[in-house]
């Protein structure tokens, strides 16, 4: 069964800044001094649908991990429409005793299977690069 999303902007009558509201009643700021880039947060999109994949399936995989940080740069074309060419993805896995395969399933699996984010950015040509860490937890 198919999902429908929605997200709306309002131009705030000044430059090109916006305020958005997503369907699930999220509100945030879009362009101008103090909003993020709409290709920012298609990165932060990627980011947040990686992110929660990789928190499942390690859950899931019931691994000691005590958090999860998600980076994600992108490279994009100097000619219009600009889009992104590279974006690579780092994670950074904190815990003690956490399986690197473990770590390293999850991260193929939800670029592979489970993030629709990723999976769109690299169907639209840009190369997707992953990288990952462990670290241990801080007390």
């Amino acid at each position: 069964m198919s999902e429908i999303k929605e997200a709306k902007v309002v131009w705030k009558g000044d430059g090109l800044s916006f305020s958005s509201e997503l369907g699930s009643g999220y509100r945030l700021d879009v362009g101008g001094p103090s909003g993020g880039s709409p290709m920012e947060l298609l990165l932060a999109g990627v980011a947040g649908c990686t992110a929660m994949d990789v928190v499942n399936i390690l859950q899931k995989m019931r691994q000691p991990f005590t958090g999860l940080e998600v980076a994600v740069c992108g490279t994009r074309a100097a000619d219009y429409p600009m889009v992104y060419t590279d974006v690579n993805v780092t994670y950074i896995v904190k815990g003690e005793g956490v399986d690197t395969e473990a770590v390293e399933r999850a991260i193929a699996l939800s670029h592979e299977t489970y993030c629709s984010a990723s999976i769109m950015v690299e169907r639209s040509g840009a190369r997707l690069t992953t990288d990952y860490r462990i670290e241990p937890s801080v007390s």
